[in-house]
């Protein structure tokens, strides 16, 4: 029996683009996301990680299904869920639950915190024992929040605040795996930390299970257990955290780890930064063999025709490459 709470298998989303107007024509599809294999363990913390427009967050929500799957497979706790209706999905939504990227978007600007909190119970028809005023208090108190602003609204609060606001309302159905979707991205630099310390003590308190989506490496090196980096729309390289940081053997990892800047001035001035040329191709028409071929500086023929197979090259390092470090 497996210890996985999510499994992706072959997982692949595809956009079709229209021509604007009243005729409008399938003018093409954009494969944002594309045969992507993934696990995430009970209590573990998997970083998902990678330039903009790799197709992070499209996974994210595929995996909760607010996108259907084009094809391939979402295991969640052993059960196959890609074909499942919404009516369907409706009592596994309690056990997952997504933490959005801007904090200033994802609440309703007219509710008050507690609304917004006990909007979560209404759509599931949950009562908290002890009555949902109780529980919503104790969830502020939980996140860091003080009880007295369960009737404040949004804009009264700061963006840090409002996040602690959106992990509180996650939090609020007891799930059992939380997608963060950058959840810090958005947010001063001192108040990331705050907000990675709390995730960090929810996850040893309530035993829960992240997918964190980031593109800031450093931030992902606190918090994940295991790394998975992608590149339009593919996996390139998964691996422990400490392996992936210390010795990252795809060439686009290494790239994305070169921009990190060391606390170190004397290392920072004496090690190599790999600047990646070129722009990321489009999803719509990306290349052919491997999808990094454009950009990286080992690419030979075989690159560019023949797409890399996904080797073990330990335990747990995973890798796409037929050049790696």
């Amino acid at each position: 029996m497996s210890n996985n709470i999510l499994e992706l298998e072959n997982l692949s989303k595809y956009f079709t683009t229209t021509s604007g107007g009243a005729f409008s024509r399938r003018k093409g599809v954009v494969k944002a996301v594309d045969s992507v294999n993934l696990t995430v363990a009970e209590g573990e913390t998997v970083g998902l990680v990678g330039e903009s427009g790799c197709g992070k967050t499209t996974v994210g929500r595929t995996v909760i299904k607010l996108y259907e799957p084009t094809a391939g497979k979402i295991i969640f706790e052993g059960e196959d869920i890609t074909k499942y209706s919404r009516s369907k999905m409706k009592p596994l939504r309690s056990k997952m639950q997504m933490i959005f990227q801007d904090p200033f978007a994802s609440l309703n600007p007219r509710k008050t915190v507690g609304s917004i909190i006990q909007s979560a119970y209404d759509i599931h028809g949950i009562k908290p024992a002890g009555g949902s005023e109780n529980e919503i208090r104790s969830l502020l108190e939980r996140v860091g929040l003080n009880s007295e602003h369960i009737n404040r609204f949004p804009h009264e609060f700061s963006g840090g605040q409002r996040q602690r606001i959106g992990i509180a309302r996650a939090l609020a159905l007891k799930p059992k795996l939380i997608v963060a979707d950058e959840p810090v991205s958005a947010l001063d630099v001192s108040i990331q930390a705050q907000v990675i310390n709390l995730l960090d003590d929810l996850q040893a308190e309530l035993k829960l299970s992240y997918l964190f989506i980031a593109h800031d490496l450093s931030v992902v090196q606190h918090i994940s257990d295991r790394v998975v980096v992608m590149y339009l729309g593919k996996v390139m390289e998964e691996a422990s955290t400490a392996e992936l940081f210390a010795a990252p053997r795809h060439p686009y990892t290494k790239a994305l780890l070169s921009a990190v800047p060391i606390p170190d001035p004397i290392i920072e001035r004496k090690r190599e930064r790999i600047i990646l040329k070129g722009d990321l191709p489009s999803p719509m028409n990306p290349p052919s063999g491997c999808v990094f071929n454009t950009r990286c500086w080992k690419a030979a023929d075989i690159c560019r025709t023949t797409a890399p197979q996904v080797l073990q090259i330990s335990p747990k390092h995973n890798l796409a490459c037929h050049f790696p470090e």
